[in-house]
C-alpha cells in the first residue's frame, strides 16, 4: 500500500470533505461529488485513506467546528475551506511542534476571522476607522452586523485603535468579560490567568463577566481581569506596545524572561541555561527576526547560542 505523503492541497480537500459530510453520509449530491473527487485521482484517494489515521484527532478538532457550521450550506463551505487550510498544516507539522512546545490549536483559532501563525503581525483598518493590529498567533472574530462593533479576542493580544466613523458602541470581549473604549488606543491581552488590559490613550471601561460594575481604566493603566473581577490596577510598562512596530521592548529584565518573549515569535524550543536564566538585560530586538535578536545578546552577555538544529536553540554560558 503507498503511504507516501500527499500535498497540502491535496490534504486540504481531503479535510474538507471529512468536515463537510461529518457523521452522516451527506446529501446525495454531496455524495456524488465526494465520490468524484475520491476516485479523480491516487493521491485523493491515498489522503482520504491517511486520514483515516489521524481520524481521532480530527473528531477533536472538528466537532465544535461542526456544531458552529451548520447554520447554512454556503457558510459551511465557506467555513470548511478555512478549517481545512488551519488543519492540514497542524497534521502536516503536529508531531514535531508538539514536542517541543508549540502552541495550543484550538478550533477556536481556526475558525477565527482574522488568525496570525507563529511570529506573524497583521494591522488591519476596519470599516469604521478603527486600526487593529493582531501580535503574533492571535485570534479574534469581528462582528460589525448587529447594533454593536464587537471584537472577540480568542488567543493571543491585539492593539486597538478606535475609529469614529460609525455612531455604534464598540466592544472587546474574551472570555473574562467586556471592554469598552472611550475614544481611545488600547491593548488586550489573553494569559493563562484571565484578560491583561493595558490603556495606552484616554480611557477604556472594563467589566468582568460575572460582574455588573464597569470599572474606567486611564491612560498609562493596566489590570488583569478574570471572568470574576479586575485585579490591582497597575502602571503600563514602557514599550508594552512595541510590538506593533515590530519590536520588542525590554527593561532590566531577566534573561529567562525576554527569551520566553522571544520564543513566542519562533517556531521550535528555545531554551536557557540555569547558569545564565537570571542575567538582566535591557534592550530592544527585532521581532521579525529572532535568529538577530539572539545573535546581539553574544557581545554583551557572557553567553553562547546553542543551535542543534533550527528547531533546537539554547542559550548557554559561554
Amino acid at each position: 500500500m503507498n503511504n507516501a505523503p500527499v500535498s497540502a492541497g491535496v490534504l486540504e480537500a481531503a479535510i474538507a470533505w471529512k468536515l463537510s459530510l461529518g457523521d452522516a453520509a451527506g446529501t446525495p449530491d454531496e455524495r456524488n461529488e465526494f465520490m468524484r473527487w475520491h476516485a479523480a485521482s491516487e493521491e485523493h484517494a491515498r489522503a482520504w485513506r491517511q486520514l483515516g489515521t489521524l481520524d481521532q484527532r480530527v473528531s477533536a478538532a472538528a466537532g465544535p467546528a461542526r456544531q458552529a457550521l451548520q447554520q447554512s450550506r454556503v457558510g459551511l463551505r465557506r467555513r470548511v475551506a478555512k478549517v481545512g487550510g488551519g488543519l492540514a498544516g497542524m497534521f502536516l507539522l503536529g508531531s514535531l511542534l508538539a514536542w517541543v512546545g508549540a502552541p495550543s490549536l484550538s478550533a477556536s483559532y481556526w475558525l477565527a476571522d482574522q488568525r496570525t501563525a507563529t511570529g506573524e503581525l497583521r494591522t488591519l483598518r476596519l470599516e469604521d476607522g478603527t486600526l487593529l493590529s493582531l501580535n503574533t498567533h492571535t485570534a479574534v472574530d469581528i462582528d460589525y452586523q448587529g447594533d454593536q462593533r464587537v471584537l472577540v479576542l480568542h488567543q493571543g493580544e491585539i492593539s486597538v485603535e478606535t475609529g469614529h466613523d460609525d455612531p455604534r458602541p464598540l466592544l472587546v470581549r474574551t472570555d473574562d468579560g467586556r471592554l469598552r473604549p472611550l475614544g481611545t488606543r488600547f491593548l488586550v491581552r489573553r494569559e493563562a490567568n484571565g484578560t491583561r488590559l493595558e490603556v495606552m490613550q484616554a480611557s477604556v471601561a472594563a467589566m468582568a463577566l460575572n460582574s455588573g460594575d464597569e470599572q474606567v481604566l486611564h491612560e498609562g493603566q493596566q489590570v488583569l481581569m478574570n471572568a470574576n473581577g479586575l485585579g490591582q490596577v497597575g502602571p503600563v510598562a514602557a514599550g508594552a506596545d512595541a510590538w506593533t512596530r515590530g519590536m520588542l521592548v525590554v527593561d532590566n529584565v531577566r534573561l529567562a524572561d525576554l527569551l520566553e518573549q522571544l520564543g513566542k515569535y519562533r517556531s521550535g524550543h528555545l531554551g536557557v541555561a540555569d547558569e545564565v536564566a537570571d542575567l538582566r538585560v535591557t534592550g530592544s530586538f527585532p521581532l521579525n527576526n529572532t535568529d538577530l535578536a539572539l545573535a546581539s545578546l553574544v557581545p554583551a552577555l557572557p553567553v553562547k547560542i546553542e543551535r542543534h538544529t533550527q528547531w533546537w536553540v539554547n542559550v548557554a554560558p559561554k
